[in-house]
């Protein structure tokens, strides 16, 4: 999630892949559960529209999913699994019944398309305000270390992070549970499964991030102890709700949000070692650093791999369908061209040009940049990106 609210509309870029080599993104793939149309899976994106009071999505997110259902997988924006994890104002949850049913509406307009979708379980720790948190508690994490020189969105706009206060051992307990809880009713409301979000500097990753846990108990120190959280939360949300139900994303040797990781070889090595067994349902792998995860953690994980990249222009299609050809991975997610090509695969598969990512309403507000980006098959003469 990024602070503030971007101005503009909708940049050209230059995406010269389109409708070249795309075969190996538009061939189902099938896994276990996973039963998907094409190899393309719309990345996590925050959106900041749900009510702020009640954290239930948009009325207006039914349509935001349905009309992005062409995707093989759809991955909902970052949903969090109790109070103390909402990043900031309008992030939808899976803590209450009455986000459940939101989600319902969700799910039954993507399945009427024929899509799969799967929520991301979200908790953000440091990284939120207490104007964002009940009763402005004070954000949580492994240790109560802060980020120094940065701003975060809140309702009252751009403030200065705080400091977070350690978790106790018995509310890393109780976290876990939410997490497996919040599993629980995104199974009811009806999603095909969740993905763990231990990525971009949020609390599963502080724990694992040498700068942000200090820790001396069982989930401090050693590599094994800073990947206890992490495994914790995987194997509690698998015994709730089924291993083919749950992914998990990581970004090893992600510095966002301020985070150093010593040796992410070595801890991502151990942490896909000791989740391999349990057979989820993918493993979702965002490189955004020095480390090549995605070709180094393909050679250990023997289930499906998602894999991502993130920078400063979008993730290209054509470097996706390398991947895939490569055999780094079966599945790529691609994040900002879907909010402007809410029919991308199809887009690809007729070679259509592209619409740039989007640069306004990336966050919050109404309809407005959320469902008003057209069809190709609605607006042939959508802009290329050219």
């Amino acid at each position: 999630m990024s602070a503030g609210v971007v101005t503009g509309r909708a940049r050209d870029a230059e995406i010269p892949e389109e409708g070249v080599g795309m075969r190996e993104l538009l061939e189902p793939y099938r896994a276990g559960r996973l039963e998907l149309a094409n190899r393309v899976a719309m990345a996590p994106m925050t959106r900041g529209r749900a009510d702020d009071l009640t954290g239930v999505p948009s009325p207006h997110a039914a349509t935001y999913y349905r009309q992005r259902a062409g995707a093989g997988l759809l991955i909902t924006e970052g949903v969090y699994v109790n109070a103390l994890a909402k990043g900031g104002p309008g992030i939808p949850g899976l803590a209450t019944d009455a986000q459940a049913r939101g989600w319902r509406e969700v799910t039954d307009a993507v399945h009427a398309e024929g899509g799969t979708v799967f929520a991301q379980l979200w908790h953000v720790g440091r990284m939120t305000h207490p104007l964002t948190l009940p009763d402005g508690e004070l954000p949580v994490a492994p240790s109560a270390v802060a980020i120094e020189g940065k701003q975060i969105f809140t309702r009252d706009g751009l403030l200065g992070h705080v400091t977070p206060r350690e978790l106790t051992a018995g509310e890393i307990a109780q976290t876990v549970r939410d997490f497996a809880s919040a599993a629980r009713r995104a199974i009811e409301a009806g999603l095909d499964g969740v993905e763990i979000h231990g990525a971009n500097g949020y609390l599963i990753q502080q724990f694992i991030a040498d700068n942000t846990n200090l820790r001396t108990d069982e989930y401090g120190g050693s590599v094994t102890g800073r990947l206890r959280f992490a495994t914790e939360v995987v194997e509690a949300v698998v015994t709730e709700v089924g291993a083919d139900r749950v992914g998990l994303r990581i970004s090893p040797d992600n510095a966002e949000n301020q985070l150093a990781e010593a040796d992410a070889r070595t801890t991502y090595r151990a942490l896909v070692d000791a989740l391999d067994p349990l057979g989820l349902a993918y493993l979702h792998v965002l490189e955004n650093g020095a480390y090549g995860a995605i070709a180094d953690l393909r050679t250990r994980w023997s289930g499906t791999l998602v894999a991502n990249t993130n920078g400063p222009t979008p993730s290209s299609p054509g470097a996706g369908a390398q991947l895939v050809r490569d055999g780094h991975a079966d599945v790529v997610a691609l994040g900002r061209l879907f909010m402007t090509n809410p029919d991308l695969p199809a887009r690809l598969a007729n070679g259509t040009p592209l619409a740039g990512p989007p640069t306004e309403n990336l966050y919050g507000g109404g309809a407005e940049g959320y469902i008003d980006y057209p069809a190709a098959t609605d607006d042939p003469k959508v802009p290329a990106v050219a």
